[in-house]
């Protein structure tokens, strides 16, 4: 829990929690008993429930394995005709094999193949993505791609020096 759960804890709930046990055990009320016994159950469940939700949402853990597949440009970020080009013209695909191929599209066929290899290096608990690219390389791979992940996957950011950041999804 964050740091206010904490200061709640400590200085309004264990003290009036700890006041109702000195009256219960003084006075005997069963109110008193009742009340005492809602609390505790009130903070294990919202315990509970902040668990629960931080389970729920928290980042995909990513894998070597995670990165194998077909990527396109992710339209739904920055939506137009730039974007609608980009998904049009560019797509990679990452093999079990390790090896990465970017393809360029001109008219629904493959006009060019870039390829190299990749390499998961895990400096925190989730795997980064490293490439190693043959020469010559398409600007959009000059340098390893920024991860982004949520609850229910991740998108790859390549920072390209003619379009800027260029977002990648799997499909």
């Amino acid at each position: 829990m964050g740091f206010g759960a904490n200061l709640v804890f400590v200085y309004i709930f264990a003290p009036v929690l700890a006041i109702l046990i000195l009256y219960f055990i003084l006075t005997g009320n069963r109110f008193v008993g009742k009340a005492i016994v809602s609390m505790i159950a009130g903070a294990i469940f919202l315990s509970l429930l902040s668990l629960f939700i931080q389970w729920v949402t928290a980042p995909k853990i990513l894998k070597k394995e995670d990165y194998y597949g077909t990527y396109h440009v992710k339209r739904n970020l920055f939506p137009g005709e730039q974007t609608d080009w980009q998904y049009n013209t560019y797509t990679f695909e990452i093999k079990s094999n390790d090896s990465i191929y970017f393809k360029v599209l001109r008219a629904n066929k493959v006009s060019k193949i870039y390829r190299g290899k990749i390499e998961t290096i895990t400096p925190y608990r989730s795997a980064r993505l490293k490439l190693y690219m043959d020469f010559p390389t398409h600007h959009i791979l000059d340098s390893d791609p920024t991860i982004y992940r949520n609850a229910w996957g991740f998108y790859l950011v390549f920072y390209s020096p003619k379009y800027n950041n260029v977002f990648f999804e799997k499909d």
